[in-house]
Parts: C-alpha cells; sequence; structure tokens
C-alpha cells in the first residue's frame, strides 16, 4: 500500500492572480476576464517526476523543475512524496532470533531474544506460529512506527505482555504494509547483518509528484508527454518519444473491420485485435506507476490503457472481442430514445445526437465517454479488440453533459485529444498488452482517416507582440520558442511571419495565443514593469462606493429579519434633558419651526427609534428588529457638527413560539451577535471590546479600532423608557457609519482551508464577577495568537458555593496549527501557559 506526503509548493510567491495581473499586458480585458474564469477552473492534475524523465532529460530537483513548469504557466501546487511502502521501513531493521522459547503464561505465545546489533539481545514477545531460533527476521524496536496494510499506523512501546517484557516487534507482511498475509512472520532469506535498515533488504520505490493546477485550455498538457514538451521549450532538451520500433503483426487470426459513418464525430478511428491474452494483476512496476499518480490498478489490460493515456494523453478503450456480434465495429448514431446499459448498470436513454460505437447488432459503448457492460474485459476474456480514436469536442461534450458522465476519456476528448496520436498510441497499448498477457497482435493496425486534420495557420505581426508582450524580444528567440513548441514558422518577413501550429495546440487559435506562448516560454518575471505604470497595465481593487456598500448592508438586514426605518431628524428639545452628557445648549435650533415639539435637530437616534417602537407596540407587533441610517447635529461653539450614525433596534421575542421552539425574550447578546455579524461583513477584525458605563445604557459596552469608538451598545435604561409607556427590555446599538467606512477593507486575501484538525479543549474558571469575557478574550488573544482559533463561553455559573462575588465560566478554545497536526505536547504547552496567565492575571482558580 503506497504512501503519500505533501511538501510545500515550490513556486509559493506565485498566486493565480499575480499571474493574471502580469497577463493585463498581454490581452484584453475581455480575454483576461475569459483567462481569469479558466483559471479558477483550474483541474488538478498527477505528474511523477521519475516517470517524467523517461521522456526527457532532466538536470536538478523535483522543486526546481516545480518552479520551472509554474513559470511557465502549469501552476505545481504541491509536490507529494510517494513511496510504495508506506513510511519507506524507517526505524525497522533485520534482526536474527538468538532464542526462541514458551511463554509460560499463555500456550500459543512464546518469549524470544533477538539481535539487532545492540548491546542487549531484544527480548520480544512472539505470537506467530512459525518463529524459530536462526531465523533471520523484520524487527520494529520500540520507538519505530509500524504502517499495516490496512489501518491506521502504530507506534511501537515497551510492554508487557501476560508478565513477560515485550521490546518490540517481530513483524509479518501485514503488520508492515507489504501486503495482506498474516500467516506468520516474514523470514527473510539474506545474508544482511544484523541491525541493518530493513529498507535495504526490500527495494522499494519512492517517487516525488508534481500536483499541477491545470487550466481547462491546457488541454495538451493532460499527460506526462504533454508536460515534458512543455519542459522541452523551456530546457532546450530533446523529447523521448516511447519506443514502438518492435512493434510487429504476429498473425491474421482476427481481422474486424471498421466503418465510420460519422466521420464528423469521428474524423480518425484506430484499431487493432489481440489473441490467447490472460486477464491478470499487473505487475508491481505497472500497479506502482499508476498508484503513484493515484490510480487504482484493476488488470493487466486496463492498466495498459491507463498507462497509455496518462503517458501520451490519447484515451484508448478495449473491448471483448467475441463479443462483437457480427465481427464488425461501426462508428454511428442510433435513434432517439435507444435504450443502452453503462457499465455502472445504469440504464440511459440515448439522444440523436450521441456517438456510439456499436457492433452490427447493438451499442457497445458510448464514443469517447462510457463503455457498455456487456463488451467490456472481465478475467474469461481471450481476445481484445483495441480502439484509439479522435472525436469531435463538439461531440464528446454535448453527450457527457446531457448524461451527467465525467470520465477520464470524456474529460481529454471533449478538450480536445491530438489527432495524429492514435497510431502511436495504439502500438505502444497493444506492445504493453501482448507483454502483460502473452497474447499476440492478430491484425494489421486498422486507420480509418478519410481526411487529415491540417496545421492551423495563423498571422503574426513583430509590432504586435512588441506592443502586447511590452518589450522587444530577439526575433531569433521568438523562432527558436515556436519550434520547440512544434509550432512552425513560415512566410517570415520584416512585419511578420505565419505561425502554423500542430492541431493538439487547441488554445493556440489567434495571433493573441501564439504572442502568449511566446511570453510564458520567454518568462513572465523577465518581463521588466516600467517604473511609471499607467492605468492601462495594472488593476487596483475599486474604490469603496459608500452607497453601495450601504445598499448591500440594507438588504443583509433586512434578509435577517430586520425592518428599516426612517424617521425625521427634527425632535423634541426636552429629550436632552433625559440623558446626561446630552447639552440643550448643544441643540441645532431651527429658526423657522412647525412646532415648538419639532424645534430642534437631533442629537441622537435613539429617541425617533424610541416612538417607533411605541407606535409599533400600541398596535399589538411587540417582536421588533428595527434599522435605520440617519444623521445627529450638534451645535459646537458658532459650529456645527452633523454624523451619519446606523442604529440597531430590538426588543421583544428572539422568534415567535411554534411547535419547535419555544419562545425566549430578546437578551443583550443577540443584539452583540448582529453587531459583530456587521462588523465581520466589513471586514473589521482587529478591534477591542470593553464594558463601559454609558448615559442611556443599564449595561453596555463600547467596541473600538485603535482609539476610535466604531460602536456603542446595550440595554437602554428604564427612565428613558417611561416618557414613551414603554416596559419591555429595549436593545440599541449605535454605530458611527463615518468611522466604520474608514475601518472596512476592501481588499481581502484568500487562504485555503487548513488540512490539518482542530482541536478543542475545555476549562472551567473560577474568576471575579466583574471580571468581564471580553477580558478573558483579550487576555486569551495574547498569549496565544498563532494557535487559538476561537474561544466561547458555553456554561456560566454563579451560587453560594463558589462565593457570592464569584462566577464560574466554562471556556472552549479551538486551536489549530496550519502547518502541522497538533500534538497533545504542544496544546498542552500552550493551555498550561493560558491557565498561568488566568491565575496570574485575574486570580482565578482553575476547576480541574
Amino acid at each position: 500500500m503506497p504512501s503519500s506526503t505533501l511538501s510545500k509548493p515550490p513556486n509559493h510567491t506565485h498566486s493565480s492572480w499575480r499571474k493574471i495581473a502580469r497577463l493585463i499586458k498581454i490581452v484584453s480585458y475581455v480575454e483576461l476576464f475569459i483567462f481569469a474564469y479558466s483559471f479558477d477552473q483550474s483541474v488538478q492534475m498527477k505528474i511523477s517526476f521519475k516517470w517524467l524523465q523517461e521522456y526527457i532529460h532532466l538536470e536538478g530537483s523535483a522543486e526546481e523543475i516545480g518552479k520551472l513548469l509554474t513559470s511557465s504557466g502549469l501552476e505545481v501546487e504541491a509536490i507529494e512524496k510517494f513511496e510504495t511502502i508506506p513510511g519507506s521501513l524507517k526505524g525497522l531493521m533485520v534482526g536474527e532470533v538468538k532464542e526462541c522459547k514458551a511463554h509460560p503464561n499463555a500456550d500459543k505465545l512464546k518469549l524470544t531474544k533477538v539481535d539487532i546489533d545492540r548491546e542487549d539481545l531484544l527480548n520480544i514477545v512472539c505470537g506467530a506460529p512459525n518463529v524459530n531460533n536462526g531465523q533471520k527476521v523484520v524487527v520494529a524496536p520500540v520507538g519505530s512506527t509500524i504502517y499495516p496494510f490496512d489501518g491506521d499506523p502504530v507506534k511501537i512501546n515497551k510492554a508487557k505482555i501476560r508478565g513477560e517484557v515485550s521490546e518490540g516487534m517481530i513483524c509479518a507482511e501485514d503488520e508492515i504494509g507489504l501486503g495482506s498475509g498474516h500467516e506468520g512472520i516474514l523470514v527473510l532469506n539474506t545474508d544482511l547483518p544484523n541491525g541493518t535498515p530493513a529498507a535495504d533488504f526490500f527495494k522499494f520505490e519512492s517517487d516525488q509528484i508534481f500536483d499541477i493546477g491545470l487550466t481547462p485550455n491546457r488541454a495538451d498538457a493532460i499527460s506526462h508527454l504533454g508536460v515534458a514538451r512543455d519542459l522541452k521549450a523551456l530546457t532546450g532538451e530533446k523529447i523521448k518519444f516511447p519506443s514502438v520500433e518492435n512493434f510487429k503483426v504476429d498473425n491474421h487470426d482476427l481481422v474486424i473491420p471498421v466503418e465510420v459513418e460519422d466521420p464528423q464525430g469521428c474524423p480518425r478511428y484506430s484499431g487493432i485485435t489481440i489473441t490467447k491474452t490472460t486477464i491478470a494483476e499487473s505487475p508491481d512496476w505497472l500497479q506502482n506507476k499508476l498508484k503513484s499518480i493515484g490510480l487504482s490498478p484493476i488488470n493487466n489490460v486496463v492498466d495498459a490503457t491507463n498507462l497509455v493515456l496518462h503517458e501520451l494523453g490519447q484515451p484508448l478503450h478495449a473491448f471483448d472481442a467475441d463479443k462483437i456480434k457480427g465481427g464488425k465495429v461501426i462508428v454511428k448514431k442510433l435513434p432517439q430514445d435507444s435504450s443502452f446499459i453503462t457499465l455502472d448498470e445504469k440504464e440511459r436513454k440515448l439522444q440523436d445526437f450521441d456517438l456510439m460505437i456499436c457492433d452490427t447488432k447493438e451499442g457497445m459503448c458510448i464514443a469517447g465517454v462510457f463503455g457498455g457492460i456487456q463488451s467490456g474485459i472481465n478475467d474469461s476474456t481471450k481476445n481484445i479488440f483495441l480502439e484509439s480514436a479522435y472525436f469531435s469536442p463538439d461531440y464528446i461534450r454535448k453527450t457527457a453533459q446531457y448524461h451527467g458522465l465525467k470520465t477520464d476519456a470524456s474529460f481529454r476528448f471533449e478538450r480536445g485529444t491530438d489527432p495524429r496520436m492514435t497510431v502511436l498510441a495504439l502500438k505502444r497499448a497493444a506492445m504493453l498488452i501482448k507483454e502483460l498477457t502473452g497474447g499476440s497482435i492478430s491484425s494489421d493496425i486498422i486507420d480509418v482517416y478519410p481526411f487529415e486534420i491540417a496545421n492551423f495557420e495563423t498571422r503574426v505581426l513583430y509590432q504586435h507582440i512588441d506592443r502586447l508582450i511590452g518589450k522587444t524580444i530577439d526575433r531569433d528567440e521568438i523562432h527558436n520558442i515556436l519550434q520547440s513548441l512544434d509550432i512552425e514558422v513560415k512566410d517570415d518577413n520584416a512585419k511578420g511571419f505565419t505561425a502554423s501550429i500542430p492541431p493538439y495546440r487547441v488554445d493556440v487559435l489567434r495571433e493573441a495565443d501564439v504572442i502568449e506562448e511566446i511570453l510564458r516560454i520567454h518568462g513572465y518575471d523577465n518581463v521588466e514593469i516600467p517604473s511609471a505604470v499607467g492605468s492601462q497595465y495594472l488593476a487596483e481593487f475599486p474604490e469603496l462606493d459608500k452607497n453601495q456598500i450601504q445598499y448591500q448592508l440594507t438588504d443583509f438586514l433586512v434578509a435577517n429579519g430586520f425592518n428599516e426605518i426612517i424617521t425625521n431628524s427634527l425632535t423634541k428639545p426636552q429629550y436632552v434633558d433625559l440623558v446626561e452628557g446630552l447639552e440643550a445648549d448643544s441643540n441645532v435650533v431651527i429658526l423657522n419651526k412647525l412646532s415648538e415639539e419639532l424645534g430642534v435637530l437631533r442629537q441622537s437616534l435613539l429617541f425617533s427609534g424610541l416612538e417607533v417602537i411605541t407606535h409599533n407596540i400600541n398596535r399589538q407587533q411587540k417582536d421588533l428588529y428595527f434599522f435605520e441610517f440617519g444623521k445627529t447635529y450638534v451645535k459646537e461653539g458658532d459650529k456645527y457638527r452633523e454624523t451619519k450614525h446606523l442604529s440597531l433596534f430590538m426588543t421583544g421575542n428572539i422568534e415567535s413560539e411554534n411547535w419547535q421552539y419555544k419562545s425566549r425574550e430578546i437578551e443583550f447578546y443577540d443584539l452583540s451577535y448582529w453587531v459583530h455579524k456587521i462588523l465581520n461583513k466589513f471586514s473589521v477584525t482587529n478591534f477591542n471590546s470593553k464594558v463601559v458605563e454609558y448615559p442611556v445604557f443599564d449595561y453596555g459596552m463600547e467596541i473600538t479600532v485603535g482609539p476610535q469608538s466604531i460602536v456603542t451598545l446595550g440595554k437602554v435604561k428604564n427612565k428613558l423608557l417611561a416618557p414613551f409607556d414603554l416596559k419591555d427590555k429595549i436593545f440599541f446599538a449605535d454605530f458611527d457609519w463615518q468611522q466604520l467606512l474608514k475601518k472596512t477593507k476592501s481588499d481581502f486575501e484568500v487562504k485555503p482551508i487548513s488540512k490539518f484538525p482542530e482541536v478543542r479543549r475545555d476549562l472551567s474558571l473560577v474568576i471575579d464577577k466583574k471580571v468581564s469575557f471580553e477580558t478573558i478574550k483579550q487576555i486569551t488573544k495574547r498569549q496565544e495568537n498563532r494557535l487559538l482559533k476561537r474561544v466561547a463561553v458555553f456554561d456560566v455559573y454563579e451560587g453560594i458555593s463558589i462565593g457570592a462575588d464569584k462566577k464560574a465560566y466554562a471556556l472552549s478554545f479551538i486551536l489549530q496549527d496550519n502547518q502541522k497536526t497538533l500534538t497533545d505536547q504542544v496544546i498542552d504547552k500552550a493551555m498550561g501557559k493560558l491557565m498561568k496567565t488566568f491565575e496570574h492575571e485575574l486570580g482565578a482558580i482553575i476547576r480541574k
């Protein structure tokens, strides 16, 4: 069972969007949008470093080659280590059993002494029936880790088994991932010295696997050969195609003719037969190749076709030749709503646009998409018809989307394969299948190719190359780059040339595409950004549109059950007398008053909001969520200050009573929840909260960013509610809208979700009642900012048992390391540091 580990991506500084920004020099804004969308829709492709080197000579490490590929547009997102034996047998040794006797307390166990070239022999309790004196064995000493064939890794510890000390393990093959057998321990036939690493005896393979984020336009690169082609252009090395020189037809015992009725859907169809095959497991070398790129081996025929698919990018399909009725293959469409059962045992109704591979009686396969249940290879297959074809991408895409089928074959065909690869791939696969199955090639290659697909040609002007790239590249370098990409330069003159593009480069269709090819091989980093950059080159995040932000927040609040209110800025002068801190001298007095009751401009949104609440409660509307965008006005000497605010009001019950939930009264933390939701929506994260005594609140809180107050919130004092005849709790939040906008972040950073698990630890603190949870949060953030992700209260207790001036908080702490899995030792250290800080700064008693 192979294993893999993940290493850091080789070129971490190249983000997707940074590459897009560089490409703004090449493409128009419309093209940029298309490219950005394509890049975002990238797919993962695994390429074996060892396998790649079979097709091109490479100097440098996998990390260096990964950087080279990334710089050319094939972004290597990670490099995985692949091992055919999990853990590489690290820490395991070759040992020799020096003594073996019965266990005094167990009939089926034995006491052994094993030599692994240490000062003392190891005492190991072993339950294997075949253990005996003089055997060479695989030993896992204390401290080593074994990787079972089916299970999680196990660290070997010193133990007592039925009263006897055991200082390790003598291993069976399934216990160290070599196979599934557990009949007994592995007995080695070797003269290696005791204490030799077990890895020296077992010849296992390791590899490094490129995890490439492939953009959909790069259909040519969906194979090891495709990646090698790019490296050919980047390094100047030559491609080494798989050799088919020894291909030969053994006999003509099975000739199956092919008829293509729809050459538009199938411009090229190649086939060959192989007889007298034996279906079996593939050899280890082939299985390991497939496993290294994440494929599961099936049998020697299917594995051979998968090898060629990922080697050359050409999908193949193997039919059981004995099931081809009438001895003929026909490529055609079947009537609308014809019934066909695919390999997944589902019956599908065919459409009149579905291209099918048929025999003389019925369909055998949905061309380029999925095989049928009747014609596939199984253990009893003796004779094979092997298909290698080029299908129209339009046909395959339409069929795959309609039937909801996504296969390795359809993925490639619908993007466009190389019509000139069918015969080479067929020869390569036929030779492999012959070698692996012991069969014979029993027909000439059938190649139905009525109209050769020619190169595509487009005219390219040198002045356009210079303008779009932003620099002048030597003409000889341009020609060499294109020729290294198999793009022929024709009709060259002082103004430009004609690029003759091979059909496998389905993404290179226009002059701009050719120029992009030149640039990516020349190197994006080799294009200097001028000191004075105009707006036509680089784009920034747009300036904040304050009105648009207000509309978005309005939509957000309304969608979550709030109602917007719009109140009069004119209000009663006597309201200021209700609140300490509001001065009558600060009122902005209206000169031509409509009435004494509307004689001044408001200094707070609170009272106009309370008027609306009174109006609604008097009409039996008691569960109220309100918000308002409005301005306040204050006279300061001879000047006037106008400030825009956002206010929130909450009163009544959190939701109406129903059969599923009981109704409960709105509390402070309900308002706090929505305040924090708004801050989060505005990307305001670096804020501080503190309990404050505020003139309008019985209790409340202020949230600040630096020295600036962003919002105050709390429960409105009862004495302020009395003039409005309000008896229920009213909760009020007052945002300084201008300060909130100033702290809003318009740009953002996208990070991948961590691959490593979160860990929760709970803690109970007995603290003074005056200590707030916000204080605990701030201390926690200060002490453990790197690992701590969240802290929350899940229970509060007050009672005589802990003291009248005390309270108990039950807290949950969520910890996570973005780089590795947290160990108990690291977690305990972090929690220990927090507990000491709580005890020292808060006088907390830790309840354990």
